[in-house]
């Protein structure tokens, strides 16, 4: 499984961003309302200036409190994102996410950002592509007898 063909079952493909001098309170409303955890940070749509997550808005929460909402997003932002490529596949992803320990990796090709993937996304590609082996290896075994 490529990270392609996980974009393209997506059911929700269109790129949320935000850009750096959005206010956090932006940002978490955008998050709350299409109900994912990490938004894009790109002051043009098409590259990757940084990444907000849920996680990044609650430690904030935690160490500043409430009056973070009126903050610039670039100023809680994670700035070092690591992408993946439509090509990579699912398991380099994991990987990548896994040891770095982030949860959603922008998709970019040609130096522009074209999805977005969430370690969500990546497990429920992992499974399906391991129920299809399944079924394709238990149907050699019955035909087979």
């Amino acid at each position: 499984m490529i990270v392609r063909n996980i974009i393209g079952t997506k059911q929700i493909r269109q790129i949320l961003t935000v850009k750096p001098s959005d206010t956090i309170k932006t940002a978490t409303e955008i998050l709350a309302k299409n109900r994912i955890g990490a938004v894009i940070v790109s002051g043009d749509g098409e590259i990757v200036d940084g990444i907000l997550s849920e996680r990044d808005i609650v430690r904030a929460l935690g160490t500043v409190g409430a009056g973070v909402l009126t903050s610039r997003v670039d100023e809680l932002m994670t700035s070092s994102v690591i992408g993946c490529h439509p090509d990579d596949t699912a398991n380099s992803v994991m990987e990548k996410m896994s040891e770095g320990r982030f949860r959603h990796m922008p998709v970019i090709e040609n130096n522009r950002m074209v999805g977005v993937i969430s370690i969500g996304d990546v497990v429920k590609a992992r499974i399906t592509e391991i129920q299809q082996e399944n079924s394709a290896l238990t149907g050699m075994i019955a035909n087979s007898w």
